[in-house]
């Protein structure tokens, strides 16, 4: 019984000696050396070894102690693409979810997420996107620079700079620590104890990165290099790529009678919606009019929205206040219908005169792709891109049933179409009625 109490004890000490062990930093004069020519080719080659192997698992620390951010999610260096879950002690208003491409970060906050991160979901929600436009050099944008930075087509130029630190095991594997300036952190500094280490294999596959965002921001990157499960961006971020090609025949014979399907339907009830500013809108078009009239609230400013009247060309708009249906109100307000028009000046305007113009003039099949098939409202659609980063989503029996517009900032803003009778549309057109033939 002795033995085993002095077993034990001797057992609890080691374990509790082997959580609180930390390597002592070696004698640089020792173990820090140049790399050698092998050592050097594998980190030239690091970045496009990433871009090759197209997608790993991520998991970010941003900061220390209880003000850090913790980053959770994949990289996809060949879309490119970054989808994150945003947690951590330090997170505040940046908890939940990110997607971001090399021009455009997309939020969805979530103050009511656990604090601890999670892989995102691989389909993820489709609504509450917002586009977000912080400075660079700092946080979120900052590490969206940093991981989709990581990936590149050509190899690096020699860094003579760079200095070989260790040997250590990663998940079983052995790796290199280098120690070396990286592209993507040149703004980091360039004193050598602030450049960036590298955990690299033997097949200059990173695994691990620590150091400096460009506003000091100690940051730490873990790759998981098996987990590479294939991203869906967000529909604002143009949705599932598909595989673009030319269109068949019955696409195209869809595609040019449009205009007359439109001119049959008579109009659509619509549903805007659009990231920037996480704006919302509803209401109706009418092609036979030649019309559109719809009320659009931004999540920011609640408490009013603003009242538009579209006809091909011109744009009038009343801001109200808020309240009552989210449908614009019958008969409009005086002070829209006198408002003087003027040229479609934001996406939303843009994309609602799009839509208008959709009864002018046929597109033909060779201005135009196929990205993909999709559903919407229940119904199987063809998305076809035309000229201009307009996207029509045309159901079986040639009616739209979504219409979406490529903005400058990156981001798709979407008109969802439901096609059927709407009611008397300030400023619509009465259809000039044929007389009838005399027998």
């Amino acid at each position: 019984m002795a033995l085993a109490a002095a077993a034990t004890a001797s057992a609890a000490a080691l374990v509790a000696g082997l959580l609180s062990w930390s390597p002592e930093p070696a004698d640089p004069a020792e173990t820090v050396r140049p790399l050698t020519a092998a050592e050097a080719e594998r980190l030239a080659a690091l970045r496009v070894t990433n871009q090759r192997d197209v997608r790993a698992g991520v998991r970010v620390t941003l900061g220390a102690g209880g003000g850090r951010t913790e980053l959770v999610g994949w990289v996809d260096w060949a879309r490119p693409l970054v989808y994150l879950d945003v947690g951590g002690p330090g997170a505040g208003a940046e908890r939940g979810l990110v997607q971001g491409t090399a021009s455009t970060l997309l939020v969805r906050p979530d103050p009511a997420a656990t604090p601890t991160p999670a892989p995102p979901p691989l389909v993820p929600p489709d609504d509450r996107w917002r586009l977000r436009e912080p400075p660079a050099g700092s946080g979120l944008p900052a590490v969206r620079d940093l991981l989709l930075g990581l990936g590149t087509v050509q190899v690096d130029p020699p860094t003579p700079e760079a200095r070989w630190l260790r040997r250590e095991t990663v998940d079983g594997l052995p790796v290199d620590v280098l120690q070396a300036p990286i592209p993507v952190l040149q703004g980091a500094g360039s004193a050598p104890d602030r450049r960036p280490r590298l955990w690299v294999d033997r097949d200059a596959r990173l695994h691990r990165l620590a150091g400096w965002l460009p506003d000091g921001t100690p940051v730490t990157v873990e790759l998981a290099r098996s987990d590479r499960p294939t991203l869906r961006p967000v529909d604002a971020l143009g949705g599932r790529p598909g595989l673009p090609r030319a269109l068949s025949d019955g696409e195209a014979d869809r595609l040019a009678r449009l205009p007359d399907r439109l001119r049959a339907a008579g109009g659509a009830t619509l549903t805007v919606t659009a990231p920037s500013g996480d704006l919302r809108g509803s209401g109706w078009l009418s092609w036979a009019g030649s019309t559109a009239y719809l009320s659009v609230v931004e999540a920011d400013d609640p408490g009013r929205r603003t009242l538009v009247r579209a006809w091909p060309g011109s744009v009038a708009r009343l801001v109200v206040p808020a309240g009552g249906a989210a449908a614009p109100p019958l008969p409009a307000p005086d002070g829209l219908v006198r408002a003087v028009g003027r040229p479609p000046g934001d996406d939303v305007e843009r994309l609602v005169d799009a839509a208008l113009r959709g009864v002018a003039t046929a597109v033909p099949a060779t201005a135009a792709v196929r990205v993909r098939d999709d559903r919407v409202a229940d119904r199987t659609v063809d998305v076809i891109e035309v000229r201009g980063g307009l996207r029509w989503w045309i159901d079986r029996s040639g009616l739209p049933r979504r219409l979406e517009l490529r903005t400058g900032r990156g981001v798709w803003v979407q008109l969802d179409l439901a096609p059927g009778r709407v009611p008397a549309l300030p400023g619509a057109e009465r259809p000039v009625r044929k007389p009838a033939k005399r027998r």
